[in-house]
């Protein structure tokens, strides 16, 4: 009797360690479809990009202008991700502020407006010249400033007030929380941080992105 009783309670422990061991899985399995199905429903609508439409890839990269590793990244890896990822048709550029670091809230929001303002193409030529200016020090960004760097890239003074303008009433506010929602969806924690298809990207080198762009393109 004691031997069938060893038995009886080895076999109910095994069955309590396969009930938690499928339960883990299960949890995983939905987890993973959770986080799947948050990155397909988020909207890059109205968010500025390169590239063309219909790529089949989405790249988003987080930045804060404040951040010295943006300024790195935006020098020495985002012209190779253009030439080779996005001017190739592989891929598309989606850039969203991760604005944590200081008063960096001030000046995604002034760039905020300016694409809402001047569009697109405008948009990049001053966010490309402040991520030039490689400013590290809160309270830089003052009305002042952000007017002067956006005069270097707008010859148009009208255009210009019509920023500063729509800036000092308070527009771009409901974008930035646009984009803070879509830093929490992909649960983006600093920056610079590329995300690949609703995945962030974990590795170091352009050769580990390039693979990662293909094997996003073969699940389509």
């Amino acid at each position: 009797m004691a031997k069938t009783k060893q038995k009886s309670s080895n076999a109910w422990i095994y069955w309590m360690i396969g009930i938690v061991i499928a339960a883990v899985v299960i949890i995983v399995v939905i987890d993973r479809q959770m986080a799947d199905n948050t990155a397909e429903s988020i909207s890059y609508e109205n968010q500025p990009y390169i590239g063309e439409e219909d790529a089949p890839v989405t790249l988003v990269e987080f930045y804060d202008y404040l951040c010295p590793h943006c300024h790195d990244y935006q020098e020495a890896a985002i012209p190779e991700i253009k030439q080779k990822l996005v001017d190739t048709g592989k891929a598309k550029l989606y850039l969203v502020n991760h604005a944590f670091i200081g008063d960096s809230d001030k000046a995604a929001r002034f760039a905020e407006v300016v694409y809402q303002e001047l569009g697109n193409d405008t948009f990049f030529k001053f966010h490309e010249h402040l991520m030039s200016e490689r400013v590290q020090e809160a309270g830089t960004f003052t009305n002042e400033y952000l007017k002067d760097a956006l005069s270097t890239v707008v010859e148009d003074d009208s255009k210009v007030e019509s920023v500063m303008s729509a800036y000092e009433d308070g527009a771009g506010e409901e974008a930035l929380s646009t984009d803070k929602n879509i830093v929490s969806d992909l649960g983006v924690t600093s920056t610079p941080t590329l995300v690949v298809d609703g995945e962030i990207f974990e590795g170091g080198t352009f050769e580990e992105l390039e693979k990662a762009v293909e094997e996003a393109a073969e699940e389509k």
